[in-house]
């Protein structure tokens, strides 16, 4: 047994504080939205040039020209801001996004992060994301632990075109939630029914366990 999904998406959620500005990366990430504290206030931003992203719209809600960075439709809070994409980068190199919850290809034992593309394969470009790791206060990975060939995703060094090096905080995954430390990654938490021996073979490096919560 692994965390689904959607548990993923609950865990990562977690991260937020009250009063953070957040920015989601496509995919996976979109569906932290959906497992906001009701206790916290949050504002989701868009590297496109909006501050205040709420749900995804129903039929009758839906605005085609109102859409995020990976061109999804979505709607806007009470008090959201629209602005050009030049402003919304100010925001994010100059440090004022709280944290980035990202997708990934690989991560290194280091906290290096490949994320935008797969040698041979079309891609849209980098978009965001080299800014966002390099900006942002904290940067957490949300990934399934391995990829669909069953290799790990967690590595020495990642072997892929790299976003950002030393970059990553956290990562959370099906299996578990890992910290980049100087030592090495971290296990903190274990999914429910994963054991320590699964999740170590399922990763390409040897994990930390001196600190272990068990879910």
């Amino acid at each position: 047994m692994a965390w689904t999904r959607n548990e993923m998406a609950e865990r990562a959620a977690q991260e937020l504080e009250d009063g953070f500005y957040v920015n989601l990366g496509i995919g996976l990430p979109t569906l932290v939205a959906n497992y906001i504290p009701e206790h916290i206030d949050v504002w989701l931003q868009s590297e496109n040039g909006l501050l205040g992203i709420d749900e995804f719209p129903t039929q009758e809600t839906v605005d085609a020209d109102l859409i995020n960075a990976g061109k999804q439709t979505v709607t806007a809070r009470q008090g959201a801001a629209f602005f050009s994409s030049a402003e919304s980068f100010a925001m994010i190199r100059g440090g004022k996004v709280n944290i980035a919850i990202l997708g990934s290809m690989e991560v290194s034992e280091k906290g290096d992060l490949a994320n935008w593309m797969i040698p041979g394969k079309k891609v849209k470009g980098m978009g965001g994301a080299m800014d966002l790791v390099a900006g942002v206060q904290k940067v957490v990975v949300l990934m399934e632990h391995c990829a669909k060939d069953g290799s790990p995703k967690i590595v020495p060094e990642c072997s892929l075109p790299l976003t950002g090096r030393l970059v990553v905080n956290r990562i959370i995954t099906d299996l578990g939630v890992m910290d980049i430390t100087p030592q090495g990654v971290k296990l903190v938490e274990l999914a429910k029914d994963v054991s320590l021996e699964q999740i170590q073979s399922a990763t390409g490096v040897s994990l930390i366990t001196s600190e272990l919560q068990v879910s």
